[in-house]
């Protein structure tokens, strides 16, 4: 016992002369990693549990804010203090270890997941009418206007992805190996101009349309009210040729996944459609869904052919029909995901054990955008609670296929959802030829 104990002794007068030295010999340059326990409400036995994770501290730089909930007492038996500038010293961080979705039979609740990257300030408005200027109290409570929403090579970096790697995806990077993720993290460019520019003149209201796929649209001659707006948005299958008369022909934001824009020239062929909108000077959107997601943004944004995974030697430029350009695709965060989920679209399903495939329709996070770049928002084509009177999509006119509650969406929250913002005068939502916005 005794000769064990010496040996501890022995150990621990090793590391303080080691540590002693480095600091006598690189003063302020001095790096130290921290190990430091993450709380989360629930982990793969259902319990309250413990998750350690490596934490860095780099001089002179400000907390993020899940490492605010450090405290002076775990700092001070951690990390040593430069005593020339009261700063704290660092190490080179390094990725912490790859969480499991299938370690948690349910959503994760980590203690800084309703905290988010936001912007320096909101964008500005002189609209009378803008949702900005709501005073619902359920809105100002919940809605966040200046929320990070795009994601590009300078807002990433350890302390980021270490602090990402907490969420499945596309709410972040859990199970995803640095080195994967990051070749095309590191290209992606950051946007040079707003999503939506103000537009000159009138009113100072910028006014946006939003147009679903629903089959509410069928027969409705929606399409020249639609155009009318500033700006459009669209997701996924948009067919347009043939449809304009109920849902326009102008496209001004396009969002999409990679699984969205090759898969819907397939499975609409049939009614027409050959490829994702192309207007002239046309944004892309895209949802970083999966790891399928940054292969084929590697792709794109190189201006190759995919090296890897279920899109290999595909070439993505190609599908954005020449209209693919730098200064005009935008990645959305996904901060900006996980705030629209956690805020507004919270299902119940992320209780059960699939709740890893759970999120938001790439429709929900359309809305969302348009929230947070426009002042006046009108949805077209999306789920109202008369639902089954429409076939599923507008390109179905002469078939009524039924609505499919998958598990990975949670319709009927995101129509309730509709029908309350409309209510409360957040945006307006088409719902028929008997209830027009």
């Amino acid at each position: 016992m005794a000769a064990q104990t010496g040996r501890v002794f022995f150990l621990l007068i090793v590391i303080s002369v080691t540590t002693s030295f480095y600091l006598l010999t690189w003063g302020n340059s001095i790096t130290i990693s921290i190990w430091q326990d993450f709380s989360v409400k629930n982990n793969s036995k259902g319990e309250g549990g413990l998750f350690g994770h490596y934490i860095f501290w780099q001089k002179g730089r400000n907390l993020t804010p899940h490492l605010a909930k450090i405290n002076e007492t775990t700092l001070s038996s951690s990390v040593t203090k430069s005593k020339s500038d009261q700063t704290w010293s660092a190490v080179p961080e390094t990725p912490i270890p790859i969480l499991s979705r299938q370690s948690f039979k349910k959503f994760p609740l980590w203690d800084f997941e309703d905290v988010y990257n936001e912007d320096a300030s909101p964008r500005q408005t002189t609209c009378a009418q803008s949702l900005r200027n709501s005073k619902d109290e359920f809105f100002q409570k919940s809605f966040l206007p200046n929320i990070r929403l795009f994601l590009h090579k300078d807002n990433i970096n350890m302390s980021e992805w270490n602090r990402l790697s907490h969420f499945n995806n596309p709410f972040g990077f859990m199970e995803f190996k640095y080195n994967d993720v990051m070749a095309s993290l590191k290209l992606i460019p950051k946007p040079k101009e707003p999503l939506i520019p103000p537009k000159q003149g009138g009113d100072g209201c910028v006014r946006c349309a939003v147009v679903g796929t629903g089959g509410i649209l069928n027969s409705s001659k929606m399409g020249a009210e639609i155009d009318a707006h500033d700006y459009v948005f669209r997701m996924n299958g948009a067919a347009i040729k043939g449809f304009e008369e109920d849902v326009g022909n102008r496209t001004s934001v396009y969002v999409h996944t990679a699984h969205s824009i090759t898969a819907s020239p397939y499975f609409l062929k049939e009614y027409g459609y050959t490829s994702a909108p192309h207007d002239e000077g046309i944004k892309y959107v895209m949802i970083p869904e999966g790891m399928r997601d940054f292969n084929w943004l590697e792709g794109l944004l190189k201006g190759e052919r995919i090296s890897s995974g279920p899109y290999h030697n595909k070439e993505p430029r190609t599908y954005y029909s020449g209209q693919y350009n730098e200064s005009r695709f935008y990645v959305l965060h996904q901060d900006f995901l996980r705030y629209v989920r956690n805020r507004f679209l919270k299902s119940q399903n992320l209780n059960a054990s699939f709740w890893a495939i759970v999120r938001p329709t790439n429709g929900a996070f359309t809305i969302f955008l348009a929230l947070h770049t426009c002042d006046i928002v009108s949805a077209y084509g999306f789920m109202t609670e008369d639902y089954n009177k429409y076939s599923n999509y507008y390109v179905q006119r002469f078939t009524k296929s039924k609505v499919i509650f998958y598990s990975n969406h949670d319709f009927s929250m995101e129509k309730d959802l509709w029908k309350n913002l409309h209510d409360r005068k957040i945006i307006k939502l088409y719902q028929g030829k008997g209830g027009k916005v």
